[in-house]
C-alpha cells in the first residue's frame, strides 16, 4: 500500500487558487467592458446616424420652403406691378374727361392774340408756355382761366420780352389748377346714391 504526502505549503495552494479566481475574473470583467463598449458603440451610431436623416430631411424641406417663400415673394411682385399698372389704367380712364375738358377750355378761353407753345398736366397743376401780342393780353388770358369752371387759381410764373419771326411779342410762363365743376361733382354723387339704392340683397333690381 502506497501513501502519497503533499509536500506543498497549505498557503500556496490557496494563492494559486485566488491567482485562478483573478485571472478568471479579470477575463470576465474585460469580456463584459467589451460587450458593452460594443453595445454603446452599435447604440451612439445608430443615434448619429437616425439624428443625420433627420438633418437631411430638415435640410431638403428648408430648401422646399426657401424656394416655396421665393415662388411667393415672386407672385407678390406680380401682383403688385399688376395693381400698379390697373392704378395707372384707372388714373388714365378718370382722367380722359379731364384732358377733353381741358383742351376744350383751352381754345374758348385764348384771347386773340395769344398762341399756346406748351401745355404740360402735372396731377391738376396746368403749365402754359406761349406768346402773347400784350401784356394786356396776357392779363385776358388769366382772367378768362379763372372765368372758366374747369379751372381756377392761374398765376403768373414769368413773363418777358422775345422775338418770334421778327415781330416783339411777350414770351409768359403761368400756371393754372384743374378742378371739377360743382354741377359735375354732385351729378357723379347722384349717380353713385343711385347705383347703390338698386342693389337690393346684393343683385340689381
Amino acid at each position: 500500500m502506497t501513501v502519497r504526502i503533499n509536500l506543498l505549503p497549505h498557503r500556496e495552494q490557496k494563492r494559486a487558487a485566488r491567482q485562478k479566481q483573478f485571472i478568471v475574473l479579470a477575463g470576465m470583467t474585460a469580456g463584459l467592458g467589451l460587450v458593452v463598449a460594443l453595445a454603446g458603440h452599435v447604440f451612439f451610431s445608430g443615434q448619429i446616424d437616425n439624428q443625420d436623416s433627420r438633418n437631411n430631411f430638415l435640410k431638403t424641406e428648408m430648401s422646399k420652403l426657401d424656394k416655396e417663400i421665393e415662388e411667393i415673394k415672386d407672385i407678390k411682385e406680380k401682383t403688385n406691378s399688376l395693381l400698379e399698372r390697373k392704378k395707372v389704367v384707372e388714373s388714365l380712364q378718370s382722367n380722359r374727361s379731364q384732358i377733353v375738358h381741358l383742351f376744350d377750355q383751352m381754345v374758348k378761353q385764348l384771347p386773340d392774340g395769344v398762341y399756346l407753345k406748351q401745355v404740360d398736366q402735372k396731377g391738376k397743376t396746368i403749365k402754359l408756355v406761349g406768346y402773347a401780342q400784350s401784356n394786356a393780353r396776357v392779363a385776358s388770358l388769366m382772367r378768362n382761366l379763372d372765368a372758366s369752371p374747369w379751372l381756377e387759381g392761374s398765376t403768373l410764373i414769368e413773363a418777358k420780352a422775345a422775338m418770334v419771326n421778327g415781330l416783339r411779342v411777350n414770351e409768359f410762363t403761368m400756371e393754372v389748377k384743374l378742378t371739377a365743376p360743382q354741377q359735375d361733382v354732385e351729378e357723379k354723387k347722384t349717380s353713385k346714391k343711385t347705383a347703390s339704392t338698386n342693389l337690393v340683397g346684393g343683385h340689381p333690381v
